[in-house]
């Protein structure tokens, strides 16, 4: 494909991946096959609404929506390298790819599914999805030209280490952009009903954990990042989240349809999906954001 990076050698990252021994990796290994049914262009997040230009039906025009919501922040240019942190299929990375002339695109995942199904979809573009651990990659220092994560680093808690890392590949002068849900206060401070559905969310979707919003401002900044903008975009991802319910029954209705089992692994997205919708009206203790930042 004439993709030319600078990396190091891909056996290395793929042998730190295959040391971790993460239960999410069987989830989309299992489970991403699914997503079709959420997003015909395997968008493994939830969208960006806007009157008049998205749909409110129609889900994959606010999911694409949400792409370039990132891509715009990251101010994407002709023969840009960019690096998806957590890149699932590469719905993100082919967007980009089809909108921005001579880009080249890595995108990072630990799934073997993600890896063989994403690249034979990317196989017409100047992008690729490798093995790797997104807390310690194979790419070398100030390499990308934008980096960023589309609800990924959630599966880690949104770590320091994470943050440290898409910090060191970025160049001097480029931007990282985030969107995921963080919570608003500590978990111990979270009510009854906050705390089952947080437990209940990170159970379903094998998180970590999510993010004290206030606190990962403070660690990019302690970590070098400047111009940290901070963005609630939650009545923008609502309307997509609202999809959550109807996508689920009708998710169960079509394997029911075609008498196919349901695997635990979807049982266990279709859980998290609900629990999502759950803290998603609980807007005191959980927010959704879109975080830029520059190097």
């Amino acid at each position: 494909m004439g993709l030319s990076i600078e990396v190091k050698a891909a056996k290395k990252g793929e042998k730190e991946a295959e040391k971790q021994n993460h239960s999410f990796i069987d989830l989309y290994n299992e489970a991403t096959e699914d997503y079709e049914f959420w997003s015909k262009d395997y968008n493994m997040h939830f969208g960006y609404y806007i009157p008049f230009k998205t749909h409110l039906v129609r889900r994959d025009t606010m999911l694409n929506e949400m792409n370039h919501q990132v891509l715009k922040r990251l101010k994407v240019k002709a023969k840009d390298f960019l690096v998806d942190l957590g890149c699932g299929m590469g719905g993100t990375m082919l967007y980009a790819a089809k909108r921005y002339e001579g880009i080249k695109a890595i995108g990072v995942t630990l799934s073997d599914f993600q890896v063989r199904e994403g690249n034979y979809r990317l196989k017409d573009y100047n992008a690729l999805i490798v093995k790797e651990g997104y807390t310690n990659t194979s790419f070398t220092t100030d390499v990308a030209d934008g980096v960023y994560a589309v609800e990924s680093l959630c599966h880690c808690g949104h770590s320091v280490a994470s943050l440290k890392e898409a910090y060191r590949i970025l160049k001097p002068g480029g931007t990282f952009v985030m969107t995921d849900a963080f919570l608003k206060k500590e978990e111990s401070q979270l009510c009854y009903g906050g705390k089952f559905t947080y437990k209940k969310l990170c159970k379903g979707w094998d998180l970590k954990g999510l993010g004290n919003i206030k606190e990962i401002a403070k660690h990019m900044k302690s970590i070098g990042f400047k111009n940290v903008k901070v963005e609630d975009i939650s009545f923008r991802v609502a309307p997509s989240v609202l999809h959550v319910p109807f996508a689920i029954l009708g998710f169960i209705l079509r394997k029911f349809l075609k008498k196919q089992p349901l695997k635990q692994q979807s049982l266990n997205n279709l859980k998290g999906s609900f629990y999502a919708l759950l803290s998603g009206v609980q807007m005191r203790s959980f927010g959704y954001y879109i975080i830029t930042a520059e190097k």
